[in-house]
């Protein structure tokens, strides 16, 4: 087989190295750096800085034609190094409100009932305000539940009658992700219904 014993052939061009070979400039989209290796961002870094970096199984160097933006992410699971949070622009992102998140909701389900999207987000925006959740239900979980709820009927008439004191909301696995939360979730409903004695 041709080329069989040279090593380019074997190798794929990631991301990076597609950004800084590109024939003009790009927008290199770099997503939840804090869930990568604890060396990564550092070692992203030295990349970044010099725009190269070395290729050791070719001996090439691969130098930046453009500087490309660079847009890194992170959901502040784990902190980043000060080394590298020296050389970016931090920009916070509020959790979207709930018309933004009626909007974004529309996009995934242009033809959802408004009623389901109305009990749906009241119910997901109590379960983020739970206080002491450990981690509360995030946007991609809230379009995962609907699209479960939509898929069942009775879930979708469990929603709509749903007594805050009495149950989790249906199919609350998609929105709550572990024992402790389901845990809490379930005392502060019992807590509830005490005090409605």
């Amino acid at each position: 087989m041709e080329g069989v014993d040279n090593v380019a052939n074997y190798l794929r061009p990631g991301k990076l190295w597609e950004a800084f070979t590109a024939d003009e400039r790009v927008v290199l989209l770099i997503d939840e750096i804090d869930k990568a290796d604890i060396e990564f961002p550092n070692d992203l870094l030295q990349e970044l800085d010099r725009m190269e970096f070395f290729v050791y199984e070719t001996g090439e160097t691969i130098r930046a034609r453009h500087r490309p933006i660079v847009v890194i992410t992170s959901n502040n699971e784990k902190e980043l190094p000060d080394a590298f949070l020296r050389r970016c622009f931090f920009h916070y992102i509020e959790f979207p409100d709930r018309a933004t998140m009626e909007r974004i909701v529309a996009v995934h389900f242009p033809d959802i009932a408004p009623r389901l999207v109305s009990q749906a987000l009241e119910v997901f925006f109590e379960l983020r305000e739970a206080p002491g959740l450990k981690k509360r239900p995030s946007t991609s979980e809230l379009v995962d539940w609907l699209k479960l709820l939509m898929a069942d009927e009775v879930a979708r008439e469990a929603l709509s009658q749903r007594d805050p004191a009495k149950s989790l909301p249906p199919l609350a696995g998609a929105l709550v992700k572990n024992e402790q939360d389901t845990a809490l979730l379930e005392r502060l409903a019992f807590m509830v219904r005490r005090q409605g004695r």
